[in-house]
């Protein structure tokens, strides 16, 4: 299995970054257990993390209709950590998952801390952005 590190550098939000900066983030995140049927974003509501997927899949569906499965290696919740928007969707467990997450408070004092890197990330976040409205979702 590959780091986390290997595992964020993979990940578009985070592709204007160096290795030293995605070390940092990665300084940042906590490993959680999640049990199978269990929401982990639910629509509408207030997000305050991001998570990326280690083991297991997640279902997440928008406006009650399945859109899309994710799987290790897969990440959401970049929007309300970024922006502090409402869930645009629902991800739930469909198996016993294990996910990386990234605090928003942790989130934004390391942006606040590094304007480079938040351009970076921004960058990384509208392009994710894009691919939301366009359909597109990995």
């Amino acid at each position: 299995m590959s780091s986390l590190t290997d595992r964020l550098s993979q990940i578009e939000l985070f592709s204007e970054l160096s290795v030293k900066e995605i070390k940092k983030i990665a300084s940042f995140m906590t490993s959680m257990t999640v049990k199978k049927g269990r929401d982990l974003t639910v629509q509408g509501t207030p997000g305050r993390e991001f998570m990326v997927i280690e083991t297991g899949e997640a279902s997440v569906r928008r406006n009650g209709r399945p859109i899309a499965t994710l799987s290790p290696g897969d990440f959401f919740g970049e929007l309300a950590v970024i922006a502090g928007v409402p869930r645009t969707a629902t991800v739930t467990a469909e198996t016993d998952m294990n996910v990386e997450v990234l605090n928003r408070r942790e989130f934004s004092s390391m942006l606040d801390e590094s304007p480079r890197l938040a351009k970076k990330i921004l960058v990384g976040a509208v392009k994710r952005l894009h691919e939301i409205e366009e359909g597109v979702v990995r």
